[in-house]
């Protein structure tokens, strides 16, 4: 039995220690909006923040969530800078498939709470790894822009 805050929400889980946090996420607690991409780490579908910073939940173990805080896309309408973040999202009209924006938008609003003026190449770096098979990278990077553009 581990204890995990997902949401500001303290839940237990009757799972293994090295259960990846996405399948804790989607399988037993039925928080499908992190998304299953590779497995491995190198599309950024499954990204959540742990304690604020963006990790891949595929390949995290809940063990290595204990004690620490787990914000899911779920949460980011009750969140300033997610809020501006899913705003901007509309606005600019990223969305094709839409298949990767949950890993985005998580992304997207840890950048702008460690850097609320990022440049593009912060914007780029900070976004490296989350892959975008539509190609929406230039609405992307609009969209955190207008983000931070709201939030300033």
């Amino acid at each position: 039995m581990i204890t995990l805050n997902i949401n500001g929400k303290e839940q237990q889980l009757d799972v293994e220690d090295d259960m990846p946090i996405l399948w804790a996420l989607r399988d037993v607690l039925h928080l499908t909006g992190t998304k299953f991409g590779c497995g491995m780490s190198l599309c950024g579908a499954c990204t959540v923040h742990l304690d604020g910073q963006a990790i891949r939940s595929c390949i995290t173990p809940v063990s290595a969530a204990a004690g620490k805080k787990i914000t899911t896309i779920e949460d980011m309408q009750n969140q300033k800078i997610g809020q501006a973040v899913q705003s901007a999202w509309s606005e600019i009209d990223v969305v094709q498939c839409g298949y990767c924006q949950s890993g985005q938008i998580m992304a997207a609003t840890a950048l702008l709470a460690t850097n609320q003026k990022p440049s593009d190449a912060d914007i780029d770096a900070a976004m490296t790894g989350n892959i975008c098979r539509c190609g929406t990278y230039p609405r992307i990077r609009a969209a955190i822009h207008n983000a931070a553009s709201k939030l300033a």
